[in-house]
């Protein structure tokens, strides 16, 4: 069979059918029926020769033959959708449009915070709802239930578009006064006690254990065949000024975090006295609303906002 004989309408049954792995969600999603999804999924097993999605204990599950198919028919409809999608245009001033947006506190305080501000003059009748990482999933972004998520991400789907927003490097919150500034050595570092901060990953987090990888800071202190004494695991940055001002903990984070603290005279800022990695803050979306006009001035807007704190924040770090 060619393309002159098939039904390209099945394509976009089968991409709603990935995402929604559930016949009635897909039917519902698409405003037709049970009956007439079930119809096309039995067409494109003919076609394929292959079941697709199969009902296993954990629901429907997609064959090997349908994981391969997925990210080229996805890109097939993202191209297609490019070329019919009208030239519409988005105006902000007016629009009423709420954006959802997954981030971590960190990214949150630096450049949510600014998109905000940017709002409130540019487009006021606009709305955010801005959600922790562990609000939504890589499935809620796919469908474009989210619009973004911006974070450090150890696994990006292969389907998603991303950005990068900016790098950072890391640098040590403490108590004026602490001894580590005094002399402010590897050694001395590793007698103090600290606190672990650090993104999480999309989709319910959990607590640490001895497995659980401890990021950044620990994997370079693990290849310098150093371990910290850790006194608290925590995933909230904004927590981390009351808890460094009233101990002697010491804070390892990502400096543009730290800087949020540069003038509370209370706290010091100080480079760490090894060297660890930058890391890379992305902005990933799904294909859906890749070429939606009011996602693209979002995506345009915060990189805008990013670049220009970029350029701003880190000269203040003397």
């Amino acid at each position: 069979m060619n393309i002159e004989n098939f039904d390209l309408n099945l394509l976009v049954c089968f991409d709603v059918l990935m995402r929604e792995r559930n016949v009635s969600r897909a039917a519902e999603k698409l405003n037709i029926s049970q009956p007439a999804m079930s119809s096309s999924l039995k067409r494109l097993r003919d076609y394929f020769n292959d079941p697709l999605l199969v009902r296993t204990a954990r629901g429907m599950e997609p064959t090997e033959k349908a994981l391969a198919l997925e990210p080229l028919v996805r890109q097939s409809l993202t191209m297609a959708e490019e070329v019919l999608a009208p030239n519409e245009v988005f105006d902000p001033s007016n629009s009423q449009r709420t954006f959802r947006i997954l981030v971590s506190d960190y990214v949150e305080g630096i450049l949510i915070s600014a998109l905000v501000a940017y709002i409130q003059t540019h487009a006021p009748r606009l709305s955010l709802d801005i959600l922790t990482l562990s609000d939504g999933s890589f499935q809620d972004l796919e469908k474009g239930s989210i619009d973004l998520a911006i974070n450090s991400f150890d696994f990006i789907p292969q389907s998603f578009y991303k950005r990068s927003i900016w790098k950072d490097s890391f640098s040590c919150l403490m108590a004026q006064g602490h001894a580590l500034l005094k002399d402010n050595t590897l050694a001395n570092y590793l007698s103090a006690s600290h606190i672990w901060v650090s993104k999480t990953g999309i989709g319910v987090g959990t607590g640490m254990s001895q497995s659980s990888s401890r990021g950044w800071v620990d994997n370079t202190l693990e290849e310098l065949g150093h371990e910290r004494h850790i006194s608290v695991f925590t995933r909230h940055y904004q927590i981390i000024p009351q808890l460094v001002r009233q101990t002697d903990l010491v804070a390892t984070m990502p400096t543009r975090a730290a800087l949020l603290y540069n003038d509370n005279s209370d706290l010091v800022i100080a480079e760490p006295p090894f060297k660890i990695p930058e890391i890379e803050i992305n902005m990933i979306w799904s294909p859906l609303l890749h070429h939606n006009s009011a996602h693209k001035w979002i995506r345009s807007t915060l990189i805008e906002l990013a670049n220009h704190l970029a350029l701003a924040s880190l000269s203040d770090y003397e």
